[in-house]
């Protein structure tokens, strides 16, 4: 697997800026901008919520006129931008034309994403301001540019590959934000991913949906979808290299998967009040769509997940969340296991606590003393065919209801 770098230094051709518009009150970095000097190849996937945010919609719309001349990503906190009617397209646009102006681009190359309350109108005056510091201030800064998006995250997530070919080298990095209202299809997240190497539209595309479907979209920390998610790549090519073979293609999907992959952790890791880490490996279901969508009502399972908060092997729980999926289960055919960690066993290892209906005579204290540790792996085998999926996974704590209860104040 393609090493990755909790840092990114820098991608050919590309310039970021994080910087405080105003638009928080305890003065944090608050606007971000991506700028590309060259035309990108973009793609994006978004949110299936039928709620969707104004940004969502006008960049939904730029990408299907215009994905092969895309320059710049401006994102802005505090305000979702969301359930603002014409007035939130409006500004959505306007953003993005102040944008346009401040580096000397078309409207139409630029993209922009909103997170923070839904209904709230942005702040058009501040959004300048945001604008001009970003546009005044672009530079490599990439850890900078990741905590400008931030909301409830406690701490930035970034990541970068680089990958060797015979006919040059090209990196790929990325930025995320996201700690609530996280659930599959995608998350409550924005994520710019970049790269100096060049792909086509079409082959941009394809690689980012694989590859969310695979990171973005097994990820859960409280089972809620959010009107905003979105998730853009840009290619520059400025790298020189150009992918268009079956094994270089297939070469960046691995390295964009691994990157993705842990982007996508990295916002569990920093859900809101998390303190455990939870893989969830759902194997031998009888498709790979119905072991995601047993790991994912498991992971959304508030029982299941305030069991992990306690550090209380209650298989009864996962086992239930199971048939209820809604798909084959037949728990006399199942299994479940658990070990401390992150590695998935194939089910051949870890303590097994449940088999064939029933529990094992597995010591409580065991169970206990691997679901005190700070991250874990149930391995539920169903026993009825050959799908596999893994969703990652968290607690809920205290702490969550807190962030929750008063997050518009």
């Amino acid at each position: 697997m393609p090493e990755i770098s909790p840092t990114i230094d820098s991608v050919a051709g590309f310039q970021v800026a994080g910087v405080h518009a105003g638009l928080k009150k305890d003065g944090a970095l608050d606007f971000s901008l991506v700028l590309s000097e060259v035309d990108c190849a973009a793609a994006g996937v978004f949110t299936r919520n039928k709620v969707k945010a104004a940004p969502v919609l006008l960049d939904t719309e730029r990408l299907a006129h215009n994905s092969e001349g895309i320059r710049a990503v401006a994102t802005n906190t505090v305000s979702a931008n969301a359930c603002t009617g014409t007035i939130g397209l409006e500004n959505a646009r306007s953003t993005a034309e102040m944008v346009a102006e401040a580096v000397g681009v078309a409207a139409e190359q630029v993209l922009v994403m909103s997170t923070g309350v839904i209904g709230t109108h942005l702040p058009m005056k501040k959004i300048a301001r945001g604008v001009e510091l970003a546009g005044a201030n672009l530079g490599s800064d990439w850890r900078a540019t990741a905590a400008a998006i931030m909301t409830t995250d406690t701490r930035p997530k970034l990541g970068s590959v680089k990958v060797e070919t015979a006919g040059g080298n090209y990196t790929i990095a990325g930025i995320v934000k996201g700690a609530g209202m996280i659930a599959p299809n995608m998350a409550t997240m924005l994520s710019v991913i970049v790269t100096d190497a060049g792909l086509t539209v079409s082959d941009a595309q394809e690689s980012l949906r694989q590859s969310a479907q695979q990171s973005f979209n097994r990820i859960v920390v409280d089972g809620d979808t959010s009107t905003n998610d979105t998730v853009l790549l840009l290619s520059n090519g400025m790298s020189g290299v150009s992918l268009s073979t079956g094994d270089e293609l297939s070469e960046f999907q691995s390295a964009l998967d691994a990157l993705t992959r842990y982007l996508a952790q990295e916002v569990v890791r920093d859900g809101e009040g998390v303190t455990k880490f939870v893989t969830l490996d759902v194997i031998n279901a009888a498709t790979e769509a119905d072991a995601e969508r047993i790991g994912q009502t498991i992971g959304a399972s508030v029982l299941t997940k305030s069991a992990f908060y306690g550090s209380d092997a209650n298989w009864g729980r996962i086992v239930a969340a199971a048939g209820r999926a809604g798909t084959a289960f037949d728990p006399d055919r199942s299994s479940l296991s658990l070990a401390a960690g992150e590695a998935a066993s194939d089910g051949g290892g870890g303590l097994k606590i449940f088999s064939g209906g029933m529990p094992t005579d597995y010591e409580e204290a065991d169970a206990a003393a691997i679901m005190a540790q700070p991250s874990m792996t149930f391995t539920l085998d169903c026993g009825i065919g050959a799908g596999r999926a893994t969703i990652w996974t968290c607690d809920i704590s205290h702490e969550y209801i807190s962030i929750n209860g008063d997050y518009r104040s």
